[in-house]
């Protein structure tokens, strides 16, 4: 027996580890700036740009969730109110769970699409597409 546990030893040194998977998904953060009795989120293109979604979409979710109105101004979105950089961020994870994630496979290479009236979410990854509710 002593030569099979030898030779298992010897074995698994040629196997290479295993690594665990990497998702290449980097989840974006707002940054907020409070101007005066408003909330401006200085890079809110860039969120919506990383997380290949309409501007327009992620404006109504966080407007609608943050229950305030706002504008989208160049790069920026103002909103009324005066909000932590936390309690955005936490929008943002709800909005990314609910539109961007994939409820089958879990990764976040996904598309909204609009068809017949519902918008799907259809998974790049697995094929998965899902119904999401409107905003």
């Amino acid at each position: 027996m002593g030569d099979y546990e030898e030779l298992l030893k010897r074995g698994m040194k040629g196997v290479p580890s295993r690594e665990t998977e990497v998702d290449r998904f980097e989840m974006p953060m707002f940054r907020v700036q409070k101007s005066g009795s408003r909330s401006v989120l200085v890079n809110f293109s860039e969120v919506a740009d990383a997380l290949r979604r309409d501007r327009k979409h992620l404006m109504k979710f966080l407007l609608k969730e943050l229950a305030t109105s706002g504008e989208a101004k160049g790069t920026c979105l103002e909103v009324q109110g005066v909000f932590s950089t936390d309690a955005v961020n936490k929008k943002l994870e709800k909005y990314v769970d609910s539109y961007v994630k994939c409820p089958e496979c879990g990764k976040h290479d996904t598309n909204l699409v609009k068809e017949k009236g519902f918008f799907l979410l259809k998974c790049e990854v697995c094929g998965a597409r899902e119904s999401v509710g409107r905003v």
